[in-house]
């Protein structure tokens, strides 16, 4: 009897086209709230998946790394970059795509671009932690760092949390004048350009840091903090590359993705092993508690895990197929017999050409 043909779906293909297609036809604001949602629900779920930290391979000039993780139906990877010199060349500081898979089988159900979709899902990560850290009454933010994921943070904790004024430093002024054109027809939100970082921060309520260089730099220091902010700490996230003094760390209650990576790649990497963190986790499960007090300093040392990823990647796969969007790729060979792969080729060679001399 024959062995049956492959009859698997091709893969869904999503292009940054789509993905942009996607965010206009549902609205930015929805989007991320439903990106949010998917991953306070995986998280909520933490046990469930097998995790590990990213594998990341560091040049002089940046990183590449791959981001797996799987539960017991569904595998998703991530392969990203982070080059900061890459603008001098036109090109993105972070460029990624991600692939969700079938666990039972191993067919790749979607391949998609993440690039734009890792500014969006690192934007409603950082809501999901400051709706279980920063105090509610929370209406201030200063984001320092005004490159190519501040719009996708200032709009996230605009429309989810209530922010309307935003406070704006970076050191290239015309960062900030990118910005605030981008945002310039967002109604309720105030933003205001700042002459430096001190100025910024002074009585926010929330700081996010979101900068690109691959320094271990001191974006925010000890005299800056004020009883009561949460500190949103995003641009760091590899070995040498950090935004916070360390006392900024010792004095807050700090709150992590997965310690392992971020002992490695966050701003704890230059504290001792001893330094007692939370992952963030526990708190949404309703474990231990978030913020005790109004006047606790809480700080998200945000690396970016691969669990967002994939919560990411989920959506965009039932958004698209309620859209109608994406492409089919024909990425796994379809074979009568699927022990014969040999035969693809006699299958597809013309006539006149010899497989073999």
């Amino acid at each position: 009897m024959n062995a049956p043909t492959n009859t698997a779906l091709p893969t869904l293909l999503l292009s940054a086209q789509d993905v942009a297609t996607l965010v206009h036809r549902l609205g930015l604001p929805a989007v991320l709230d439903r990106m949010a949602g998917n991953i306070h629900a995986d998280y909520l779920r933490w046990p469930a998946f097998d995790k590990s930290a990213r594998v990341a391979n560091h040049s002089a000039d940046g990183v590449i790394e791959l981001m797996p993780i799987a539960d017991d139906t569904t595998y998703a990877f991530k392969y990203v970059n982070g080059h900061p010199k890459n603008t001098r060349q036109g090109l993105p500081t972070v460029m990624a795509f991600g692939v969700l898979a079938d666990v039972a089988t191993g067919v790749p159900v979607l391949l998609s671009e993440l690039t734009l979709t890792t500014a969006l899902r690192t934007a409603a990560m950082s809501v999901v932690a400051a709706r279980a850290l920063a105090r509610p009454s929370s209406r201030r933010m200063a984001l320092i760092g005004n490159g190519a994921q501040s719009e996708f943070q200032a709009l996230a904790f605009h429309h989810l949390l209530g922010i309307h004024e935003i406070r704006l430093f970076d050191t290239d002024a015309a960062a900030t004048r990118k910005l605030m054109a981008n945002l310039a027809g967002e109604t309720g939100l105030h933003l205001i350009a700042c002459d430096s970082i001190a100025q910024a921060v002074r009585g926010a309520d929330i700081v996010t840091t979101v900068t690109a260089d691959k320094t271990n730099a001191t974006i925010l220091t000890p005299e800056m903090i004020e009883p009561g902010m949460h500190i949103n700490g995003v641009g760091g996230d590899c070995p040498g590359k950090t935004e916070l003094h360390p006392d900024v760390l010792r004095g807050a209650s700090v709150f992590v993705e997965y310690e392992p990576q971020t002992r490695v790649e966050g701003d704890l990497q230059h504290l001792p092993a001893d330094f007692v963190v939370t992952e963030l986790w526990h708190v949404l499960a309703g474990d231990v508690a978030g913020r005790t007090s109004a006047a606790e300093v809480t700080l998200f040392d945000s690396v970016g895990f691969a669990l967002e990823d994939y919560s990411a990647l989920r959506f965009l796969r039932e958004a698209a197929g309620e859209l109608g969007l994406g492409q089919a790729l024909p990425l796994i060979p379809a074979l009568t017999d699927p022990k014969d792969l040999f035969g693809l080729l006699r299958k597809s060679a013309p006539p006149q050409l010899a497989l073999a001399a």
